[in-house]
């Protein structure tokens, strides 16, 4: 299944340690996870602190100063499986850069994706978004947009940089799934988008986010939660719709902090 970007093109959505951190084999939960169920008030508790508890352990105890330090860029590698209403599927390769900006909407994103039939790319370059096909720019179809939009601004990153972007947080109560007891908390931007992250109580790892969008119910699922350079990355995540997977991706490698050529995020 390959879903169009644009008319005529087919295709679909401080120490340092050593540079690339490829997929790990095993998920061992780091040790500030104890410190920071520790440190958070467990009667009473507010959105704030659950979303601080949560930054920390993301930071793997250095909290947001850690992660401005670490992610100033990104380059990650990959693979995206693709399923379509007709339970078809289809994989495509891909890479991601970033360069990080003072907030999430100022931010610089470039998603390259191979697909057997075709390659391009969707960039966000502050507040514009379009595709390149063959250095050839073009305006991506909406749904293919909004994809692309709800996986940066309804991200992990909306809440872990809750401040800088000056979204409001809601603690929605707790839930249990499988077993694992999960705090709810309900994050809205500056721009009304809205998602709730669903957060577990024992480990302050995001487990999942759910928003609705277009009258489709998303939620995005992440596992193999591990250290990449001093931070704490998901390496698979799931996409559902309405209870359906469509989206599964498996990150291959990812390293932080390397030079980010500037003209990736040019539109020719």
């Amino acid at each position: 299944m390959v879903v169009s970007v644009a008319a005529g093109v087919g295709a679909q959505t401080p120490a340092r340690t050593p540079n690339v951190i490829a997929a790990p084999q095993a998920s061992p939960s780091p040790t500030p996870a104890r410190q920071a169920q520790n440190n958070a008030p467990q009667a009473n508790v507010t959105a704030e602190q659950i979303a601080e508890a949560t930054i920390f352990i993301y930071g793997l105890g250095g909290g947001r100063v850690l992660l401005d330090q670490i992610r100033k860029t990104t380059i990650e590698r990959g693979k995206t499986t693709f399923t379509g209403d007709d339970g078809k599927t289809e994989q495509a390769s891909y890479q991601r850069f970033v360069i990080r900006g003072s907030k999430l909407e100022k931010d610089k994103i470039r998603l390259d994706q191979d697909f057997p039939n075709a390659r391009y790319a969707l960039v966000q370059n502050e507040d514009k978004l379009f595709g390149l096909l063959n250095r050839t720019r073009f305006d991506p179809r909406e749904d293919a947009a909004k994809a692309f939009e709800n996986a940066v601004f309804r991200g992990p990153d909306m809440l872990l940089r809750y401040k800088e972007n000056e979204a409001t947080l809601v603690l929605a109560g707790k839930d249990k799934q499988m077993g694992v007891e999960m705090h709810l908390i309900d994050v809205t931007d500056k721009k009304g988008r809205t998602a709730r992250f669903h957060i577990s109580v024992k480990s302050y790892r995001i487990m999942a986010i759910s928003y609705e969008d277009g009258g489709v119910k998303y939620k995005r699922k992440f596992y193999n939660h591990n250290s990449a350079q001093g931070t704490l990355v998901p390496y698979r995540i799931v996409l559902t719709a309405n209870g359906k997977v469509i989206e599964e991706t498996e990150i291959g490698t990812i390293t932080f902090g390397q030079k980010v050529d500037e003209n990736l995020f040019s539109e020719s």
